[in-house]
């Protein structure tokens, strides 16, 4: 039980809101498990309703401790703690951990997007002490060097596996990026803008724990040239990856192209682009539940999984990079406007989807994967519904 996170729920944001918020904590609870082989600590899988539950991991992991963050700061410390533990020799955090079975399965050769750091920032903002950093400033750095030496693209910037071999590491399946588009260790903007990330937080965990900084401040530096420089379309108004930048014909309105933004990379103009033109247009992502994965202009959008419907991390991390850039007013918008589609898609349905339909009908007419049994999105997922967390972004913004 995650009585703090519960009673949280009873009074945070819209009252119109709270039988969804309250549903959604208490389903928190639920995904609760005991410890065993390979966490030491109680575990939180991604929502019962997964169609591969329980699982454990991802990027998911990072939206469910955001959302338990502020009330159950020690249970998300548990599930931060939880996923470095099993980080390999080589510095690979594994992708997922399947635990369905006796023995857990691991993805040891596949990693996941490493925005972990963000929830331990968070984290150490709230308990007002870095004492969880030393012992995940190691973690981080050997992560670095994992990267470095497994997704160093092609003259700059990293890649994910999406654009090698499609076993999408981004965590976007089958996204839109990656049609009839040539493949190689090219720069994808969204590893690259994590890669940033990492330097970037590791340059101002050491300076916070006393140790050497200077070259992960220049790594970051170097990557934030890279990243204004290459990444981003005049044209569009938007962040790319290195392929598509001069290949209008390649070139995918993804939300992906957000991640500049969210980490701190973008210029000042660049983001108010971003913002203006891109998230609160109603004809790109602002849909009446922001923010779809694919502009609603671009051609390739379509009702299915990660190529057009909404996914309510993505709005989360939209929010939070709007704020970084002083467009609290944005945030706010975004953060409403996906908070009472979720609340009403729950008063018909009585649960949470994995993904939500942008003009709020009936998650069940979208298609997840064809090509699998599993063609709808799933009920009771967590992982990419951090609802508690953008309900506070809507409360800090108003």
């Amino acid at each position: 039980m995650l009585n703090e996170l519960e009673r949280e729920a009873q009074r945070l944001g819209k009252e119109t809101w709270r039988p969804m918020l309250r549903y959604v904590a208490e389903l928190h609870g639920r995904s609760i498990h005991p410890p065993r082989f390979p966490f030491s600590r109680p575990w939180e899988e991604i929502g019962p309703g997964y169609c591969y539950s329980p699982a454990f991991g991802h990027w998911d992991l990072v939206h469910q401790v955001l959302d338990t963050l502020p009330a159950e700061p020690e249970h998300a410390r548990a599930q931060i703690l939880n996923d470095l533990e099993n980080q390999q020799e080589d510095g690979l955090v594994p992708g997922s951990i399947w635990m369905r079975d006796e023995r857990p399965r691991f993805s040891t050769t596949v990693s996941h997007p490493p925005v972990w750091v963000v929830a331990v920032n968070d984290y150490c903002e709230q308990v007002g002490n870095d004492d969880l950093l030393r012992t995940v400033f190691e973690p981080l750095v050997r992560q670095i060097g994992w990267f470095e030496e497994h997704r160093k693209a092609e003259a700059e910037g990293y890649f994910y596996t999406d654009i090698v071999n499609h076993s999408w590491e981004s965590g976007i399946d089958e996204g839109v990026r990656f049609d009839d588009v040539p493949t190689g260790r090219y720069a994808c903007v969204d590893a690259t803008s994590h890669v940033f990330q990492m330097y970037d937080v590791a340059a101002d965990w050491a300076r916070r724990l006393g140790e050497p900084s200077t070259a992960f401040a220049a790594r970051a530096g170097a990557l934030r040239v890279f990243i204004e420089e290459q990444l981003f379309d005049e044209e569009t108004g938007f962040f790319h990856d290195v392929w598509a930048v001069e290949n209008p014909s390649a070139r995918r309105l993804a939300i992906e192209g957000i991640f500049p933004m969210v980490v701190g990379a973008a210029s000042e103009e660049q983001a108010e682009r971003v913002i203006e033109e891109n998230l609160l247009n109603p004809e790109r992502f602002f849909a009446p539940h922001p923010v779809t994965s694919v502009g609603l202009s671009d051609p390739r959008f379509t009702l299915r999984m990660w190529r057009g419907p909404t996914w309510n991390s993505m709005t989360m991390w939209a929010a939070r990079g709007c704020i970084a850039y002083d467009r609290p007013d944005a945030a706010h918008r975004l953060a409403e406007a996906a908070l009472d589609a979720v609340a009403s898609v729950f008063d018909r349905t009585g649960t949470v989807w994995e993904f939500y339909h942008p003009h709020g009908e009936d998650p069940t007419t979208l298609q997840r994967k064809p090509q699998t049994p599993y063609n709808a999105p799933c009920r009771d997922y967590l992982g990419h519904n951090p609802l508690m967390a953008l309900a506070r972004i809507w409360e800090a913004t108003a």
